[in-house]
């Protein structure tokens, strides 16, 4: 059975006669890797940034204080997201929404302009980034609508042009920033939503026929500077004093690590060769001081990660749960893909951060919160009881609670008669 299959027999159960699984607990495998990704990335920021934050900063310990900080808020929002029952999020689809969609308009007039983009807002010394916000508003809303229209999915009209449109508004403001790779992170799970909600394959195939060549020449054909950049990624030793020296130093750190790198804090590069090692490029760091085997490990790390998230998509409570999980996941899964595409020089640059490794406080803070969201989907637990936010967070460990495990007397199994 496809995938595709797999997600609509779950998320459509009087349509195939399915049956849920019994609730349980949270998946505790995801829950590790989350955790082990998160500690794993405080300690390689730290070992890629300590150089350029004494530098800097006049401290080597800058960015390790201000990850572990981050950490520490993104851990807080984890427990929020694999504490507070799913289901809640529905009535903040639309708020959320709209609120993440005014936000990522008004940067473009309040933002300041950092490397010729603006994508944060910034008061002192804290900042945050709309964009993380938006991904997970979208898919929120997504799963909202497709679990909502069903069967009209299938309708061009009804069920394919409305999310299409409300992703095309989110698109057309992320690229004003510009921000090209989250674009694209964004429209590629969107399309994956349609695709395992049952929208027919052609209206994909025609949407995604009609935008190629439209944004091949208006973002990257019609701006020198990705075009040198699409140049620079086909031939990075030729570019490496300009454009492709990012890349160049990134091949470089990745591949003097041999296969069991060069020592935990004891690589090169992030000595001013390969700028800020310790954001968008820690991959290249992690590629020179651990090898190929700490590639490979964060590589299976992320796979886990993914498998597991699919895993809770398939085994979802209701149909909103199976597309939340499933639109989670996949962001996680194309972000950390095309980070490593990036690093290894297989994609061309884009400024994506790697999922809970890479420094940064509203990508750690909204990964972490959304990872939790994904953990509570996979504990499969049953409705939830009609508490308010408040009152879901401190209900007893001791009471009935929306996450344990029920009895088997709580088990109710519906057999439909066949005709």
């Amino acid at each position: 059975m496809s995938l595709r299959e797999r997600l609509s027999e779950w998320a459509n159960p009087r349509r195939t006669g399915g049956s849920r699984p019994p609730p349980q607990g949270p998946d505790r495998l995801l829950v590790a890797t989350i955790l082990g990704l998160t500690g794993f990335g405080v300690v390689m920021v730290f070992s890629a940034g300590a150089a350029f934050a004494a530098k800097t900063y006049g401290d080597w310990t800058y960015f390790l204080k201000r990850e572990a900080i981050y950490s520490g808020a993104g851990l807080l929002a984890f427990l929020v997201g694999i504490r507070l029952d799913y289901s809640f999020y529905r009535r903040l689809a639309y708020p959320l929404l709209f609120l993440s969609m005014a936000m990522l308009a008004a940067v473009l007039k309040v933002g300041p302009a950092i490397n010729g983009a603006v994508r944060w807002f910034r008061w002192g010394a804290l900042s945050f980034q709309p964009s993380e916000l938006a991904k997970f508003a979208l898919a929120l809303y997504l799963a909202v609508l497709l679990a909502r229209k069903a069967e009209k999915v299938k309708d061009f009209r009804m069920g394919f042009l409305p999310p299409l449109l409300m992703t095309g508004i989110f698109l057309v403001l992320l690229l004003k920033q510009p921000d090209l790779g989250t674009a694209v992170i964004i429209g590629v799970t969107a399309l994956g939503l349609l695709f395992v909600a049952g929208t027919r394959t052609s209206y994909i195939l025609l949407s995604v026929l009609v935008a190629a060549p439209i944004g091949w020449q208006v973002f990257i054909a019609g701006e020198p500077w990705r075009r040198e950049r699409i140049l620079a990624f086909l031939s990075p030793w030729k570019f490496r004093r300009g454009t492709g020296y990012q890349l160049y130093e990134s091949l470089i750190s990745v591949g003097s690590g041999g296969l069991f790198g060069q020592g935990l804090g004891q690589g090169h590069q992030k000595l001013f060769f390969l700028p800020e090692a310790h954001t968008d490029f820690i991959l290249a760091i992690i590629g020179e001081e651990l090898g190929l085997c700490g590639v490979l490990a964060v590589l299976l790390a992320f796979t886990v990660l993914v498998w597991r998230g699919l895993r809770a998509a398939t085994r979802a409570r209701d149909a909103f749960g199976c597309y939340l999980a499933f639109g989670v996941t996949l962001l996680f899964g194309l972000q950390a893909l095309v980070n490593m595409g990036v690093v290894l020089g297989l994609l061309p640059t884009k400024g994506l951060p790697l999922p809970f490794v890479s420094y940064g406080g509203t990508s750690m803070v909204m990964s972490l919160f959304m990872a939790g969201v994904l953990a509570n989907i996979s504990a499969r637990n049953p409705e939830a009881a009609p508490l308010s936010f408040w009152q879901s967070l401190r209900t007893n460990r001791a009471r009935v609670s929306k996450n344990r495990r029920s009895d088997a007397s709580d088990v109710q199994v519906v057999v439909e008669a066949k005709s």
